[in-house]
């Protein structure tokens, strides 16, 4: 996230949207009480009431997988509002730092035009062929002039200026077109609008927080680029108080998805390497994004850096100039193959894979279907498990209903160390980097995944060494001089970089180059670990997320700049640039993030959080300065986006399985989805009501550190459905009855919680039901039960595919 969540302490108004923060990210939520004591407005949208509900100044129910209708409901309330107000808006912002005057080819049409779809549509409405669900973008593109430089309209005035596409777009999301939608009553929304609108007033800010009720959906991206659209328009991104937070479901996913555990990418997310990469050039070539305009400064022009300098850190000595730095080891996957969880599985329910590594991993309760991925297990040879008590993925061949003769995958099982008992980084949300100490061993033959890990790459490399194989070279001369047992920090400081020519560790990635005098593991992590000089009142000299220093920032803001580490390069608000005027002077005078100071050196500087982009003001030096938003080609915020899969612009569809038609056009479902499973769609005649997941205090993810704790079984002892007194009296159901869930994917029996926060929905004529589940359990451990995932679709996002948890059908009877 670009923000922290100190930060949010900062906030005028808070919008939970899609997550829980008072149950499930309570230290969140901490900063949240802060910003209520000094009068900040809490706004709780949500299909149930929940505990941030409670504790919310405005509540609006939603339909789990509605949100692109209702945040386009609230961008069309600021486009409406800007047009009769615009002194209540940062016009400058608008049109200055974001592409809301860049001119779009003129053959591109929309939704509004093209019945739910846009230009460059291989199929038709609702196609079927998987060959046809994708888009030509040729007509996203901007135009250009004589030297490819964007072509600009700051009247805003122009037809096929993107802040006139974006008002066409979202014309027809009414308020009368969201109630129908997402069931929220019109009161309701406006109120959200109102209030949420009001951080659009220069000085003020507001901040959007979501978790996996945003981004688990077949739009979930799409979600996120509604967000960003309307922080955007509100002039809330990179300022104090604002951005877009992420609350993640683990307190290191943002530490595991920079270093390249996203199958789309590698440390530092940098592109992932595919078979047409047949030189580290044609690599370059592909992934180097370009850009005429002068005043941007197109910071990913300095992949050649990284990426060689990566290579530097991966092969040492063995990657050198004459051999293209070892490019040629790599492993590269198959040009337009995806290798996201939903195809893996996919790909081993057909056989194509033999053996899986889960580290700290339960897919047999996490995955979705989970009855599908449970079998897909079976047709491995063997299979790599560590964790800290037995999972249902290691137990898989004996489930219940399984004849454990029948199953013939070898399981290892590798017992792991608690976080308490290992020594490490951990990155949270705010990419901050902090350093954490061993404070116990960990029990019997229990070791750290470092450990693990090392013991089986020294292992490979004697293998590989002494018998040889395919391209054998691609382990024997790895750079792998972490010791044995490894040592954590040798590890941490390759991280940080070195150059190879003095062994010193490198300060910034300022620093590195493309000749191979450096090596650095993680680029946006240059910095994190530096000579002892350089940092030595840390506790771990040079080890600079180590530090615990609270003291304030020079504008007293709550960036604690000396408290850990965060990426890049220290800054704690990244695009701190878009928060000061094009003369340098902070938007919001009382947090002030960064401001010019005309006096500082020698021809002026920065004062206040490390700068992103050291450059000069527009208005100071319009030659040297450079556009805020340093990591996008153009240098400006995108609120028409060519990069999406689905779309430039967020277009409401329903959920893969829904209980109503698309009330916004013809095209039910995301057209750019991939469908696995066509047979296993559920339809609303027989599964009428909606369901979602969700998580609950007492117990985390799949249930292997909390099920088997004796006090926390006692406070939630097994699943439960949570469904509204209306759908309990229709169905016979009173609440601690035994009830079972059924989708087309397969059944479970659970609890009936029968309360008030779940209401049901009136829509376009309709009531509809929505009830929530726990997916916490499975056969194994002190406490056992049903997995809601059973039931969940094997269907993922159009751009990053992660699973549809939270919008499914299902039918609920009494047991």
């Amino acid at each position: 996230m670009t923000n922290h969540w100190g930060d949010i302490a900062n906030s005028d108004v808070v919008m939970a949207l899609g997550g829980n923060p008072a149950e499930n990210h309570p230290a969140a939520f901490g900063h949240i009480t802060i910003a209520k004591e000094r009068g900040a407005k809490l706004i709780s949208v949500d299909p149930r009431f929940t505990r941030t509900s409670s504790k919310a100044d405005v509540y609006a129910p939603i339909r789990s997988g509605t949100d692109v209708a209702f945040v386009g409901g609230m961008i069309k309330y600021v486009l409406d509002d800007i047009e009769a107000n615009p002194s209540n808006y940062n016009m400058v912002y608008i049109t200055e730092y974001t592409n809301a005057s860049y001119l779009v080819n003129t053959g591109f049409k929309g939704p509004a035009e093209l019945e739910g779809l846009f230009s460059g549509y291989a199929g038709g409405l609702n196609e079927t062929d998987g060959t046809k669900r994708k888009y030509d973008k040729a007509t996203w593109a901007y135009q250009v002039d004589d030297k490819s430089i964007p072509k600009k309209d700051k009247t805003l005035q122009d037809a096929n200026c993107v802040f006139q596409i974006l008002k066409r777009q979202y014309a027809r999301y009414t308020v009368d077109k969201v109630n129908a939608i997402c069931g929220t009553p019109r009161d309701a929304f406006l109120e959200v609008c109102k209030t949420f609108a009001a951080s659009g007033k220069t000085g003020k800010a507001g901040v959007i927080l979501y978790a996996m009720g945003t981004t688990q959906h077949t739009n979930g991206a799409e979600n996120i680029r509604a967000y960003s659209i309307l922080q955007l328009l509100l002039a809330n991104m990179g300022v104090a108080g604002g951005g877009i937070d992420a609350m993640r479901g683990e307190s290191n996913v943002q530490g595991s998805t920079d270093f390249g555990l996203l199958f789309d990418s590698i440390p530092g997310y940098l592109g992932m390497f595919t078979d047409a990469d047949t030189s580290r050039q044609k690599y370059l070539d592909r992934v180097t994004p370009k850009n005429n305009d002068p005043t941007s400064a197109n910071w990913l022009q300095n992949y050649p850096k990284y990426i060689t300098s990566l290579l530097k850190a991966w092969y040492g000595d063995a990657a050198t100039k004459d051999n293209d730095f070892g490019f040629h080891y790599l492993p590269k996957i198959e040009t337009g193959k995806n290798y996201s969880w939903i195809s893996l599985f996919e790909a081993m329910a057909a056989g194509k894979i033999k053996g899986m590594m889960a580290w700290g991993q339960n897919p047999a309760v996490g995955g979705p279907s989970s009855n599908t991925e449970r079998q897909a297990l079976a047709n491995l040879d063997w299979l790599v498990a560590s964790d800290l008590w037995m999972t249902e993925t290691m137990e898989f061949w004996k489930r219940p209903g399984v004849n454990p003769a029948d199953i013939k995958t070898e399981v290892f099982v590798l017992p792991a160390r608690a976080s308490f008992e290992k020594e490490g980084s951990v990155t949270n949300s705010s990419r901050w980097m902090q350093w954490r100490y061993k404070a116990a061993e960990g029990p019997g033959e229990a070791e750290d995944d470092l450990w693990m890990i090392n013991k089986i790459m020294l292992r490979l490399r004697e293998l590989y060494a002494k018998d040889g194989g395919p391209n054998a070279e691609a382990i024997t001369k790895t750079n792998w001089n972490y010791g044995d047992p490894p040592d954590v920090h040798k590890v941490a400081k390759e991280i940080n970089g070195y150059d190879t020519t003095t062994g010193k560790q490198i300060d910034g990635f300022a620093n590195l180059k493309d000749d191979g005098t450096t090596a650095c593991g993680e680029w946006v992590y240059c910095g994190s670990y530096v000579e002892p000089d350089k940092e030595p009142n840390a506790p771990v000299p040079g080890n600079r997320a180590s530090r615990r220093d609270l003291a304030p920032d020079a504008f007293n803001t709550g960036l604690y700049p000396k408290w850990a580490w965060s990426w890049p390069v220290n800054r704690r608000i990244i695009y701190n640039r878009a928060s000061v005027d094009l003369n340098g002077e902070p938007w919001d005078k009382e947090h002030p993030v960064i401001k010019w100071n005309p006096t500082k050196g020698e021809t002026g500087g920065w004062d206040g959080d490390v700068v992103d982009g050291n450059y000069p003001p527009i208005a100071v030096d319009p030659v040297k300065s450079r556009y805020p938003f340093i990591m996008t080609s153009e240098g400006v915020a995108r609120l028409f986006a060519q990069g999406m899969a689905d779309g430039p612009m967020p277009e409401f569809y329903e959920p893969w399985e829904c209980p109503v038609s698309n009330q916004m056009s013809s095209q039910t479902s995301n057209p750019v989805a991939k469908v696995w499973r066509p047979d296993e769609q559920g339809k609303p005649d027989k599964y009428p009501i909606v369901a979602t997941t969700y998580r609950v205090c007492e117990h985390w993810q799949a249930g292997q550190m909390t099920r088997n704790m004796p006090w926390l079984v006692e406070l939630m002892p097994e699943p439960f459905v949570e469904m509204s007194n209306e759908l309990a009296a229709e169905k016979g159901i009173a609440n601690g009855d035994k009830v079972t869930i059924e989708s087309t994917r397969g059944k479970v029996t659970m609890v009936a919680m029968v309360t008030g926060r779940f209401k049901p929905f009136q829509m376009n004529g309709r009531r509809v039901h929505e009830v929530g589940l726990l997916w916490h359990w499975g056969y194994s451990g002190l406490s056992t039960g049903d997995s809601a995932n059973i039931l969940t679709p094997h269907i993922g996002d159009a751009n990053t595919m992660i699973p549809e948890y939270k919008a499914f059908l299902v039918d609920v009877k009494k047991a």
